[in-house]
């Protein structure tokens, strides 16, 4: 009934009488079907972490006292007493 449309042999069939006819190709039938793939594709995101320690010193300042003594000595002289030597 149907011939392949590839096949040059069968373009002619037998009808019911025994003759020959000739077959009638149609135009191709275009099938399109669509295939996804998915693929995994990894990714290195590198990522650095940075540490910055900050040191605050706060100055404070508190008195410390100290204390120092002198002794002075001093001679009164009269002059009427230089004579005594």
């Amino acid at each position: 009934m149907f011939g392949c449309c590839n096949n040059r042999q069968n373009m002619f069939d037998m009808n019911m009488n025994g003759y020959m006819e000739p077959q009638v190709i149609e135009p191709t039938i275009n099938k399109c079907i669509e295939k996804e793939f998915y693929h995994e594709v990894p990714h290195v995101c590198p990522i650095h972490t940075h540490v910055i320690n900050k040191h605050i010193y706060k100055h404070t300042y508190r008195p410390e006292y100290s204390c120092s003594e002198e002794c002075q000595n001093m001679n009164i002289d009269c002059g009427k007493c230089s004579n005594f030597m």
